[in-house]
């Protein structure tokens, strides 16, 4: 494989933007250091070097208080990293945990005790084949016992496809990034709309991050911006942010102090802002007050 490229900003800018007492960030990495976890055998890309410090360290500049880690495709099953992280703050950071379907429930409570709150599956093609989702729907059942959550990461053109099967859930359900949509579509476009329609089941969330991703443009992305903001006022109760730290498989490097701004405009109100890095992360991932 390739030299593995630094995908964080190590210098980001200070948001101009003041974020609410216990802001989260409910979806970023860590990438090893590698030295002590080792990446997948069999990964689709290997990135560079992502340490817990170095998150903690700019989720300080930013004023986020508190996050959820997503396990790492580049780490696949072995969650030790993210469970390293958590350890490192228990009381402000969850994770959601890598698993195959063929996880027992004595390795889904393990993973809860170190502070794992659901599993995430990946649809996108770098990233290699998923799992059926009609078996992922089975295996929600498992999580269904300990309170977890589904976690998708779908390619757009599949919202549609899935959407049947995600009603079916016995479990709440997380779309990752927007459902991963094209901003040059414009919001007319059917994958959004699939997306629109998939949410009015009230037990279906979606994260508003990934903007640098849905956008054809460069930063501060502003074609994807409208996409998060109608997302925001048409389910207020239903949506969280992230920042994607450390931005794996982009062209561009974010600043992550852009994306922190970028706030006022997805979220425009103080009290919008308050729900969306606030209080629904807290109902749904279950932080402590």
């Amino acid at each position: 494989m390739a030299e593995p490229k630094p995908s964080f900003n190590p210098r980001p800018s200070k948001p101009r933007l003041a974020l609410p007492r216990g802001a989260c960030d409910t979806h970023f990495h860590v990438f090893g250091p590698a030295r002590k976890f080792p990446f997948a055998e069999g990964r689709a890309y290997t990135p560079a070097d992502a340490p817990k410090d170095a998150l903690f360290a700019m989720h300080k500049l930013m004023g986020i208080e508190r996050g959820v880690m997503v396990q790492s495709a580049a780490h696949g099953f072995d969650n030790s990293a993210g469970a390293d992280l958590i350890a490192s703050n228990p009381e402000n950071y969850l994770g959601v945990a890598l698993l195959p379907v063929s996880a027992s429930f004595s390795e889904i409570q393990t993973l809860h005790r170190q502070g794992f709150r659901g599993v995430r599956f990946n649809y996108m093609s770098h990233l290699g084949a998923g799992s059926p989702i009609d078996q992922v729907i089975s295996f929600a059942g498992k999580l269904a016992d300990i309170g977890w959550h589904l976690q998708i990461h779908m390619d757009s053109s599949l919202i549609a496809q899935m959407a049947p099967a995600l009603k079916r859930s016995p479990v709440p359900v997380m779309i990752d990034h927007m459902g991963r949509v094209d901003a040059s579509l414009g919001l007319d476009q059917e994958p959004f709309r699939k997306l629109m329609d998939l949410l009015k089941k009230e037990d279906i969330w979606v994260k508003v991050s990934g903007c640098e991703r849905s956008s054809r443009q460069s930063p501060p992305w502003k074609d994807a911006i409208p996409f998060a903001r109608k997302l925001v006022e048409e389910f207020p109760e239903q949506t969280v942010w992230g920042t994607d730290w450390p931005h794996p498989n982009l062209k561009e490097i974010p600043d992550d102090g852009v994306m922190v701004d970028n706030l006022a405009e997805i979220a425009p109100s103080e009290a919008q802002r308050k729900a969306l890095l606030v209080d629904n992360p807290a109902r749904f991932y279950g932080f402590k007050a």
